[in-house]
């Protein structure tokens, strides 16, 4: 019997409006247009892409932290968007999130105990010793002295906070984990660091909980990823398994995204790889092409994909699938 999916995302849409007042009509953005995808239970699927693709907001409606326009999301079979805040309040002890800066993320008035122990505190979880022995464990668990639990943020390096976000993200052992980019406000040299440390955490933590993972830098995506999808101005353009996807991209704007990759030099110590960037600007979301919106930097649009939007396609008996008239590979 085929394993369930532990999150399944169905046509989510989300469109942000901007500028214009009350009465009137600002300029519409669609962030977010008919994403679907499949996470499964201890898995990691990544999402990738260029800024303002889409990625982060998605990451964003998962985590109810934005509501969308249209679409369905299941966690574990449950209608998430459909919970009463009641019950939803309680079945986010099965949710962690690690965001992009932990300079921003982490409350930097409250020790590290406090920290780590706010989501036990939040769901009642343990109290007293209990409390305390599991906050001790956690730091454990990601690299951290016990000496760590009374001093405040402020006291750490941009890994050592990253690695107290992960414990707090962990404290609840949640089954699912969104992690948004979160070690491109790191230094290159910790980056690697932290990405074996959430793997190594995932096939140690009880729960074994999945990750969504949002990220730009294409070497970790395929170190940490089993799954990725690419996206393009709000859509999926190619999804499968992570080895495959990157062996054999199908999709036009996926192989230039892995053939921009920054290769030779590694970046120095203190420096960031630059983002993902294919060749060519990117246009607009207030102002998308006609048909399918890559094919201005396409190199092989024809006029078919000027006029009309392709088609998502399943290969038969694989994982994979692709948006595109002219697939790389393909007849």
């Amino acid at each position: 019997m085929n394993e369930a999916p532990l999150l399944s995302v169905r046509d989510l849409h989300k469109t942000f409006v901007h500028g214009g007042g009350p009465l009137k009509g600002g300029t519409r953005v669609a962030a977010v247009n008919g994403v679907s995808f499949d996470l499964m239970p201890g898995a990691t699927l990544a999402l990738v892409g260029e800024s303002g693709s889409g990625k982060s907001t998605t990451a964003r409606l998962v985590l109810r932290l934005l509501a969308p326009d249209r679409g369905t999301i299941h966690l574990d079979g449950r209608d998430w968007l459909a919970l009463p805040p009641r019950e939803l309040n309680r079945l986010r002890r099965e949710v962690g999130v690690v965001f992009q800066d932990p300079a921003t993320s982490l409350n930097p008035r409250m020790t590290v105990e406090e920290i780590v122990a706010e989501p036990l505190d939040i769901h009642r979880l343990a109290a007293g010793r209990a409390r305390r022995e599991r906050v001790a464990a956690l730091l454990e668990a990601v690299g951290l002295p016990l000496s760590a639990m009374g001093k405040t943020p402020r006291e750490f390096s941009g890994g050592q906070r990253q690695r107290i976000a992960i414990a707090r993200a962990l404290a609840t052992e949640p089954r699912l984990v969104v992690l948004d980019e979160p070690v491109s406000a790191l230094d290159v040299s910790i980056r690697a660091q932290v990405v074996n440390l959430l793997r190594d955490l995932q096939r140690t933590t009880p729960s074994r909980p999945a990750y969504l993972f949002i990220g730009h830098d294409l070497g970790l995506v395929r170190a940490i990823a089993d799954e990725v999808a690419v996206l393009y101005l709000g859509r999926i353009v190619e999804a499968g398994p992570t080895a495959e996807v990157f062996a054999r991209p199908r999709h036009p704007y996926t192989a230039l995204l892995i053939a921009s990759e920054p290769r030779g030099t590694p970046p120095q110590e203190g420096e960031r790889p630059a983002r993902l960037r294919a060749p060519g600007e990117p246009p607009s979301p207030a102002d998308p092409p006609s048909g399918c919106a890559f094919h201005p930097r396409c190199p092989s649009a024809q006029a078919v994909c000027r006029d009309g939007t392709p088609r998502e396609e399943s290969e038969e008996g694989t994982r994979r699938r692709v948006s595109c008239f002219f697939p790389l590979g393909g007849a």
